[in-house]
């Protein structure tokens, strides 16, 4: 079951999300422990090779948050590592909220500079995705309901056939194999693999994908979602 957020009395908090797996499961375990989450708050990196952000059809974020009902806050980013971490500090501090949440699972880096921030400002950052097992974290993901599909990949062993694929028991098991023999992160915690989150338990509608291609360059590529809308669940 999922992992609750105990240490905190509840709080109003935003969500540091961008429509993918670890955000968005981040966001509902947050709902479930009656945290009041404030707004979601998007950072849009100008660059592909952002250290701290996801940039996999990011623009796709205003249809999530209308999936999920939740006030957007988007702010641009340059992407640079440096200038990012500011840009995400002056955001935190416009909000006005006593928490941030994040989906970090293992990056000492990205869980280090939100928590340093929300240090700084006096908040408090709740991470309930921290230090979990990936394959165990995928299958409750996926048990849990959500729907997710994979949107880019970078790393050995991956191939075109990935993009677009829904994450799923045989895919959680494909990528087992793949982190024996290639030693990936069975969750892409180290940017192996990107995804987008199209349906869900917090969800109030769903996204449909309508249009999409695969970009592919050798040995990385991602799924190019040109056209999406959104549809009702039932």
């Amino acid at each position: 079951m999922y992992q609750r957020i105990r240490s905190h009395e509840k709080m109003r908090v935003a969500a540091l999300c961008s429509g993918g797996k670890d955000s968005t499961f981040a966001l509902w375990l947050a709902q479930k422990e009656k945290h009041v989450v404030d707004r979601i708050l998007a950072m849009i990196p100008l660059r592909e090779d952002s250290w701290m952000f996801h940039s996999s059809n990011i623009h796709l974020i205003d249809l999530f948050a209308k999936c999920v009902e939740l006030p957007l806050t988007k702010i641009k980013t340059s992407g640079l590592k440096g200038e990012e971490i500011e840009d995400l500090r002056r955001a935190i501090k416009s909000l006005g909220v006593e928490g941030v949440i994040s989906g970090a699972i293992a990056s000492k880096y990205q869980k280090s500079v939100i928590d340093g921030i929300c240090q700084e400002l006096g908040l408090v950052h709740l991470a309930p995705l921290w230090g979990r097992e990936p394959a165990e974290l995928l299958r409750e993901i996926v048990e849990t309901g959500f729907e997710v599909i994979i949107t880019s990949v970078a790393a050995y062993g991956f191939d075109e056939s990935w993009l677009g694929r829904k994450i799923d028991r045989a895919s959680i098991e494909d990528l087992m194999k793949l982190h024996e023999r290639f030693k990936i992160n069975v969750a892409g915690e180290g940017g192996e693999f990107e995804t987008l989150v199209l349906d869900g338990p917090l969800f109030k509608r769903k996204i449909e994908v309508k249009k999409a291609r695969r970009i592919w360059r050798g040995d990385r590529g991602y799924l190019l979602i040109e056209e999406a809308s959104i549809s009702e669940r039932w």
